[in-house]
């Protein structure tokens, strides 16, 4: 595959889109945005299809927050400890978790996920704090679907409005994102103090 080439991403993106979007919500550094922002793009381009790109990265994008939730809802996260990449885990939800705070409420759960590292903490947080599956199943998808709609949109309009390479209108689409992202969790965070947000329910502990 060339990397360079529209042409190649071209099938390939449905490929990337669902393992590395739900890859992210478990692991924040792994680049869904950068995926499906290039989705975007290249649908600019007019070498994939923008509505498909939405769909498979909100249906992957909820997927992955179900594992993750019904994961520490369940309390099946000791589990993890059993192997390092669990252990490496485990402690990148506390980090996760320390950073964005611990909300858990529905508003939460549909936007925090814009900022970076913010759907992993608060996805885990609202599975520690026994929040309604069913009310959680259906902000992750509502935000999934905004989230993936915002990306292929950036996307799609970089590169509609640069006419450059989708790799270069990609990286601008990104750069955006990003600073998009951590303006949201500069005026979330002001906005919190210096406190964490309070779960509702018995379970108050970080220690999972």
């Amino acid at each position: 595959m060339d990397f360079g080439s529209a042409d190649g991403w071209r099938d390939a993106i449905y490929f990337w889109i669902v393992p590395i979007v739900m890859g992210d919500a478990i692991f924040p550094p792994v680049p869904s945005e950068m995926v499906v922002i290039t989705g975007g793009a290249l649908a600019a381009d007019g070498r994939a299809n923008a509505f498909l790109v939405v769909l498979l990265a909100a249906g992957a994008s909820w997927l992955g927050d179900m594992l993750v939730f019904q994961l520490f809802k369940r309390r099946l996260s000791h589990v993890l400890d059993r192997w390092r990449w669990g252990r490496i885990f485990h402690q990148s939800v506390h980090t996760a978790i320390g950073k964005a705070g611990r909300s858990t409420t529905y508003g939460a759960i549909i936007g925090i996920r814009f900022i970076p590292g913010g759907r992993l903490a608060t996805t885990a947080a609202a599975g520690i704090a026994n929040v309604s599956t069913r009310g959680f199943s259906l902000c992750a998808a509502l935000g999934g679907l905004l989230w993936a709609a915002w990306s292929v949109g950036l996307g799609y309009a970089t590169g509609a409005a640069t006419g450059l390479p989708f790799w270069a209108s990609s990286l601008i689409g990104v750069g955006v994102g990003v600073l998009v992202g951590v303006g949201v969790g500069v005026v979330v965070t002001r906005r919190r103090g210096n406190s964490s947000p309070v779960v509702d329910g018995p379970d108050d502990e970080l220690d999972f």
